[in-house]
């Protein structure tokens, strides 16, 4: 009886699927069928006829010796082994007990009390060894569906790759097709490419001559307006000598020599300024000098500011230099920091100035209040110096931001720039000097360019 109630459990449990696996439409038919003989036999066994309860018996021994039979012996229910050895032991012990039962009843009852203590130990076996099976299951289940999912996951890069790698051969065929076209396309783009680098320079060094031009404008200016007046005070000198008022004479000369003072001070700013383009000239050999970064953004932001004057009287705007006093000299080439502030300080003043206008334009309220403005900034960090170049203009978008410092890549309308200035800088200060620029934009609000040069 305890045979077919084991047969009963063991087709119950190989005809269900064992987590992603499960037994073909075939298996569950024989082992529904073996239910049935099962559940036969154990109403058989339970009949008090001796006969037909030990044919029973032993019909239930073949069906329990075929489905162990056929777990271990067929690849398609090796995933059930776990289960067969956990009750093995108890169906041979049964087997063994019924056997003894039917060959010799009396040895049976005399060793009864050890059969059944055995058949309890394997019991626990079978339990033991189904909680561990089950836990195993559950392992080997949650590493098939990793398998199963890196298995998908691979199907699905093989046909992605299959698909790309028909797109690369189409795409082969048409750049093929095209190459000549092409090799022709870059040496036409290289020219131009040359062309602008060119006019880009030349640029440069006209906003650069118009700055320094606007800026020498002033001292010369006074130096001349002090000179004049010098030497009318002279004349007038003359007149009181021979008049023989020397008092006059001497208040005149007072005023003489303190506008012969001005008029030196004015003439070595002037000099100060022309030494200085000089240097700068100078030092464009490709090698790095100890530089003060604080004078020469003064001196760029200054010269800016006069150039864009100096070809637009209307302009107007406001710039201020935030220095930090402990700011170290450091190498770098001075026409090359330069011609990057300087076109840095250019691209914001014309941002800021374009705002401006934008608000004129739209008649917004704010126009008349609204002034144009750069802040140049600069700090000592710990390994390197830090430049920045703000301006309150219209911004950056950030879908953009990304692409501003690409060869050719200009927000400003057509004829206004050529697309190179930041493409340059970025070389500049990357390449040239081994820093970094960035850019930090809010649309509306500001636009900030941020320059970092080591050190050493």
């Amino acid at each position: 009886m305890e045979l077919s109630i084991i047969s009963l459990i063991l087709l119950y449990y190989l005809k269900r699927p064992m987590g992603l696996i499960t037994v073909s439409p075939e298996w569950k038919r024989l082992f529904n069928s073996g239910m049935v003989l099962a559940g036969v036999l154990l109403i058989l066994a339970s009949v008090k006829i001796p006969l037909i309860s030990h044919l029973a018996t032993i019909i239930s021994f073949l069906v329990a010796a075929l489905i162990v039979y056929l777990v271990l012996k067929n690849e398609e229910l090796h995933h059930r082994k776990g289960m067969i050895y956990a009750w093995l032991p108890i169906i041979v012990i049964n087997f063994l007990g019924e056997l003894t039962l039917l060959i010799s009843p009396d040895f049976y009852d005399s060793w009864e009390n050890y059969f059944n203590i055995t058949e309890f130990f394997a019991f626990m076996w079978a339990i033991v060894m189904w909680i561990n099976n089950t836990k195993q299951r559950k392992a080997l289940e949650a590493e098939k569906l990793k398998a199963l999912q890196r298995e998908e996951k691979y199907k699905i890069t093989e046909s992605i790759k299959e698909q790309l790698e028909k797109q690369v051969i189409e795409r082969t065929a048409e750049l093929t097709a095209q190459k000549n076209d092409l090799e022709k396309a870059l040496h036409d783009l290289k020219a131009t490419q040359d062309q602008l680098v060119h006019a880009e320079k030349m640029a440069s060094l006209g906003e650069l001559t118009a700055g320094i031009a606007h800026e020498i404008q002033n001292p010369l200016n006074f130096v001349n307006n002090f000179s004049e007046v010098s030497n009318e005070l002279l004349a007038e000198l003359k007149e009181e000598l021979e008049k023989g008022n020397t008092a006059e004479a001497l208040e005149i000369a007072v005023d003489v020599s303190s506008n012969l003072e001005k008029i030196s001070h004015h003439g070595k700013r002037a000099e100060s300024i022309v030494k200085g383009m000089l240097q700068h000239s100078r030092t464009n050999t490709g090698e790095k000098v100890e530089t003060d970064l604080n004078q020469l953004a003064d001196e760029y932001l200054r010269l800016s500011y006069h150039g864009l004057r100096a070809k637009d009287k209307s302009f107007t705007a406001d710039f201020k230099l935030h220095a930090d006093p402990n700011l170290p000299k450091i190498p770098v080439i001075h026409q090359d920091i330069g011609r990057v502030l300087l076109n840095l300080i250019n691209n914001g003043f014309y941002a800021a100035a374009e705002k401006k206008n934008q608000l004129k334009e739209a008649k917004d309220p704010l126009a008349e209040s609204f002034i144009p403005k750069v802040t140049v900034e600069t700090k000592a960090l710990k390994n390197s110096v830090e430049i920045s170049i703000e301006d309150n203009g219209p911004g950056i978008p950030a879908e953009i931001q990304s692409k501003i410092f690409q060869p050719f890549f200009t927000t400003k309308p057509t004829g206004k720039g050529t697309g190179l200035g930041l493409s340059m800088s970025y070389e500049i200060i990357t390449k040239g000097h081994g820093g970094k620029l960035s850019v930090s934009s809010k649309p509306g609000l500001f636009t900030k360019f941020i320059i970092t040069i080591p050190q050493v």
